[in-house]
């Protein structure tokens, strides 16, 4: 029996730390040759990039546990990754790899992706205490050194923080991811592995922003505005701000996602399209006061008030808005810029109305912890909806490269079909799987593994 097919039958700690690790095995990966397949192509489909096929199985530092991954999730890097913008990330790896020892096995001619991974781990470094073989993890996508002084604060904070599967190389788009020790999250028991491989990156970073004494901090009664409401980190951010005793308005982009925002408890729901707010309109600074005028109109008139808090991952299309729109003295949160990084906005809306714009990415592990806490209370649904097989990433990855898709995108990797991993029937019974699957009926019609 090979030590995949251990893994899909429930095998015991011992045979799996017995079964041999195999040479190779499949993922989802870039080819450094591919780099340059784009130019002077308008439309950069990740189709043409992402392969799916044996990679080398690296050897394991110290610190460092094998994940046998049963399933991961879609997240916007993976489509920066696979269109090489804003540029390739195979110089990630070369100026990693140039730190030499054990950071030199990710400079390879091939950048296996994916910033979400649930799984079991099947070998741990001899420098891994807390962790073993047989458990049961989801992995934070913030890498960090935990030897750095800083990280003892915050690890977020870590001059060598990096992007798991992003700016690194093993990532979780595969049957197999190498993680440190100090990235894993226990899986919530009740949780199905492509329900857990939604949470990390998404759930974890909107606490942050939100949550966290770190983010904008937000308090019982504050208005957020969110902007993408119904996508995955819209999907955590919404039903933390109710959790949290807030009052949350959604931005999104047509009616079944204004369908999905109300769905997951937004008081308010905006058409973004009903304004006329568009990709382009970061260029244009009477537009953007325009159109701030007319949201925050439409936000007075729902919620009766100005927002407290502006939660931004779109970026140049929305973030001049996001400044105007926010009252007085209030935060814009931003983790992201799917829609570009070059930002415009009026100064004298932040200074003379003493506004603060934050900084945040993903988290850190506490924070992460936190997070995965709220699951297992049944305070935070997960926000999976369409579900496809690993063979499948180009089409999984098109479809939020396209922004076509609601909530989060699953990805099966080991997992030969959906619904294992649940090691907690009866918590799961108790929080109720009509709310657990809520976001199922937003997935695309015949999403291959749904």
């Amino acid at each position: 029996m090979s030590l995949s097919e251990a893994v899909r039958a429930g095998a015991s700690p011992e045979v799996l730390a017995n079964t041999p690790l195999p040479a190779e095995f499949t993922a989802a990966h870039l080819r450094v040759e591919d780099e340059n397949v784009f130019q002077g192509v308008e439309d950069r489909d990740v189709r043409k990039t992402l392969h799916v096929g044996p990679v080398p199985m690296p050897e394991l530092a110290p610190d460092e546990v094998l994940i046998a991954v049963m399933a991961s999730s879609i997240n916007y890097n993976t489509v920066w990754s696979a269109t090489f913008e804003p540029l390739s990330t195979f110089r990630f790896l070369k100026s990693y790899g140039k730190e030499g020892g054990w950071a030199s096995r990710h400079d390879q001619p091939f950048h296996v992706l994916g910033s979400d991974a649930a799984g079991v781990i099947v070998r741990a470094g001899n420098g891994v205490r807390r962790w073993k073989t047989g458990d049961h993890v989801m992995v934070n996508a913030a890498c960090v050194d935990d030897q750095e002084a800083s990280v003892q604060a915050d690890g977020m904070l870590s001059d060598h923080q990096l992007a798991w599967g992003f700016e690194t190389n093993y990532g979780g788009l595969a049957h197999y991811c190498v993680a440190r020790a100090s990235q894993l999250i226990p899986k919530p028991a009740h949780l199905t592995w492509e329900e857990a491989a939604t949470a990390p990156a998404c759930a974890g970073t909107a606490y942050r922003m939100l949550v966290s004494d770190r983010g904008a901090r937000m308090k019982q009664g504050d208005v957020v505005l969110i902007w993408g409401a119904s996508g995955g980190l819209g999907a955590y951010a919404v039903q933390l701000v109710k959790n949290g005793g807030g009052v949350a308005v959604g931005v999104v982009g047509s009616e079944e996602k204004a369908k999905a925002a109300r769905a997951l408890g937004c008081d308010l729901v905006i058409n973004r399209a009903d304004i006329g707010i568009g990709d382009d309109l970061g260029d244009d600074p009477a537009r953007v006061v325009e159109q701030g005028k007319a949201l925050g109109r439409l936000i007075r008139q729902g919620v009766g008030e100005d927002p407290h808090i502006v939660f931004d991952h779109v970026g140049r299309s929305t973030f001049g808005i996001s400044v105007f729109v926010v009252r007085r003295g209030g935060s814009v949160v931003t983790c992201g810029s799917s829609t570009g990084y070059q930002h415009q906005f009026d100064n004298r809306y932040l200074w003379m109305r003493l506004k603060r714009i934050i900084g945040s990415h993903v988290a850190n592990l506490q924070e992460q912890v936190d997070t995965a806490r709220l699951f297992t209370q049944g305070s935070i649904m997960p926000a999976l909806t369409a579900l496809y097989p690993l063979e499948e990433i180009g089409e999984a990855t098109r479809l939020v490269q396209l922004n076509e898709h609601i909530g989060k995108v699953g990805v099966l990797c080991l997992a030969d079909r959906p619904g294992l991993g649940v090691t907690d029937p009866e918590l799961r019974a108790r929080i109720g799987e009509d709310r657990l699957t809520a976001l199922r009926a937003f997935a695309p019609d015949a999403t291959p593994a749904g």
